[in-house]
């Protein structure tokens, strides 16, 4: 592509959607300075966190990172860094000569893992035998061969800045891009669709956001998916999305890859019905044991500690302004981010909210803490 002056920091590998792409992607939160400007730096923070825990893959920028907020330079800007960031890591290096907490925060990537497959489009999870539950087994679950996806996010309003955005992605590197259109008619949708379609991306991930509605009708979902060759990836965040996703897998026979976000409060039942990918936002660490968990036979488990953070998704979860506020104060808490500042909000909590959010995130920082205490 010409006219957009972006050199790829890497080229996409071939991996093969829906098996290739299991786990935890996690949603960035686009962290700002003091001035209001985007911290790259923190974004940096940010991502070696969530490399460490065992991500599968990142989305950026979306709707959780105040997308809506951003310049075209600043989305640029973003994936350029999380691009590098991820390479880098893998190589075992920092990125630029950028000092993470005064040293070397970098860690080599986890050897002697893998990922669980499942060629027959049937439940995404498969036992892994033979894997203890020690620290050295749990991280046997993951894949760690590849470094993680990055996904771009082209989200717009507008069509042509969805294909603007679409197209600087692609030219960056991204692994596959993210688009969520809104729906109005059947034609209307597959028009759109097939316009990014035309960029030819590695793949198209359609994002089926309608938080209080049924979302994309199926029928429609079904025949896209065998029209449009780029279209092998589904981002499912709709009322009832438990029932929907078994309702998309069995009418693509397994074959679109299929993932939840917003509906994390029902995160053990998506993984019962075979869900590959999960996509929340922050705590990574927690969100990556309990797909370990999982992932090696272990659902009391995983359900064990999923039910420790139920509290902090019953809050978070009212509104996405809520989970935005919420989380960058979480990661801000952490240490990761280094202000909590948010741009133009629809919604902002009082001081009430305020309250029961530091209460929350105490809980979430003492659940996290503990796993840390299991590996030492």
């Amino acid at each position: 592509m010409e006219g957009l002056g972006l050199t790829p920091l890497t080229k996409p590998q071939a991996r093969a959607l829906p098996d290739g792409l299991r786990g935890i992607v996690t949603v960035l939160n686009t962290p700002f300075t003091q001035e209001n400007r985007v911290d790259l730096g923190s974004i940096e923070r940010n991502v070696i966190r969530a490399c460490e825990a065992g991500v599968a893959g990142f989305l950026v920028p979306a709707l959780a990172g105040e997308v809506g907020q951003l310049s075209q330079d600043e989305r640029v800007a973003m994936v350029r860094t999380v691009l590098e960031t991820v390479r880098l890591y893998g190589e075992g290096r920092t990125p630029r000569e950028r000092l993470i907490s005064g040293e070397d925060g970098y860690l080599p990537p986890k050897e002697g893992a893998r990922q669980v497959n499942d060629e027959n489009g049937g439940s995404a999870i498969q036992p892994v035998e033979g894997i203890e539950e020690t620290p050295e087994g749990r991280d046997a679950v993951l894949d760690l061969h590849h470094s993680p996806w990055v996904i771009g996010g082209s989200t717009a309003q507008d069509g042509k800045e969805r294909i603007a955005a679409a197209e600087a992605l692609l030219e960056l590197g991204c692994d596959g891009i993210l688009a969520w259109i809104p729906y109005t008619t059947d034609d209307q949708y597959e028009q759109e669709v097939r316009e990014l379609a035309s960029l030819k991306p590695p793949f198209l991930m359609l994002q089926d956001w309608d938080p209080s509605g049924p979302g994309l009708p199926i029928e429609l979902i079904r025949r896209l998916f065998e029209e449009v060759e780029e279209f092998k990836a589904l981002k499912i965040e709709t009322m009832l999305a438990g029932p929907k996703y078994t309702a998309v897998l069995k009418a693509t026979g397994g074959r679109l890859h299929v993932s939840g976000g917003w509906a994390v409060t029902q995160m053990i039942e998506a993984l019962d019905r075979g869900v590959h990918a999960f996509m929340p936002t922050g705590m990574h660490e927690i969100y990556c044991e309990i797909f370990r968990r999982y992932a090696i036979g272990n659902r009391e488990g995983a359900t064990d500690l999923f039910r420790k953070i139920l509290p902090v998704l019953a809050f978070s979860n009212q509104h996405l302004d809520i989970s935005i506020l919420f989380f960058k104060r979480l990661l801000w808490r952490e240490g990761t981010y280094a202000t909590p500042r948010c741009r133009k909000l629809q919604y902002q909590w009082d001081e009430y909210q305020e309250r029961i959010a530091d209460e929350l995130i105490e809980l979430a920082i003492g659940v996290s803490s503990s796993l840390h205490l299991l590996d030492e």
